[in-house]
């Protein structure tokens, strides 16, 4: 599927121009021309990166990236502005810019710069993303799903599951698993742990008497398998 871009800019001219060149470059291409509708199109559309023009009617660049990166939102951002002052780009940086290109400028590189951050961001974006047999655990998200349907868990069973899978292949045990998961002043016993790994075979389809991901280590305590 094809990328989103959000391309804020309010002179025409260099809008059509450069929405013309991200689509040919294989591109979605969602514009606005004023900071208010930037704002509105990125809690809409939750494009998968923006370009930011700072001199904006309505609400300027600056207050729009101060809105972005107050959501909480990770999205990458391009500024793309005629200020070229060291202090303004010191400040969108700051503000939560990822990158700063100033005009007039190239377009093969701010192509190219667009193609970076993207290639960033959808690193950042598998990373968070554990996959193992029929089973797709989303960090961001919080969600489980086996066979691509979702499958209810309590947050303490998704925090298990996470703690295991971010150390493949590492045998953990059951106190350093009730340290990390519950934390240091959980007044429960190491069978705890034992109930919720039950549950959460169970959950994924790990069969308890031959369990193929969360593998039982006698004498120590659990490992995660990806391979099964």
């Amino acid at each position: 599927m094809a990328a989103t871009v959000l391309l804020v800019e309010d002179d025409p001219s260099i809008q059509k121009g450069l929405e013309m060149n991200l689509k040919i470059d294989g591109l979605r291409v969602l514009c606005a021309s004023d900071g208010i509708a930037a704002v509105r199109a990125v809690r809409a559309a939750m494009p998968d990166l923006i370009i930011l023009d700072l001199g904006l009617p309505g609400m300027d660049g600056f207050d729009v990236l101060r809105e972005v990166r107050k959501d909480d939102s990770d999205v990458p951002i391009l500024v793309l502005s005629a200020r070229a002052s060291e202090a303004e780009k010191v400040l969108g940086l700051s503000l939560g810019a990822d990158d700063y290109v100033t005009k007039p400028f190239g377009l093969a590189e701010l192509l190219a710069r667009v193609r970076a951050l993207l290639r960033r961001s959808r690193r950042r974006t598998s990373a968070s993303v554990v996959k193992f047999g029929p089973v797709e655990l989303d960090a961001e998200a919080r969600v489980m799903k086996v066979n691509g349907a979702e499958i209810e868990v309590t947050a303490l069973e998704f925090d298990l599951l996470k703690y295991l899978t971010d150390q493949p292949m590492r045998a953990v045990t059951r106190e350093q698993i009730m340290q990390a998961v519950w934390g240091a002043g959980h007044a429960g016993t190491p069978r705890t742990v034992d109930n919720f790994i039950a549950r959460l075979r169970s959950k994924i389809g790990d069969d308890p008497a031959d369990p193929k991901f969360i593998e039982t280590v006698r004498g120590v305590g659990y490992r995660f398998n990806p391979s099964g």
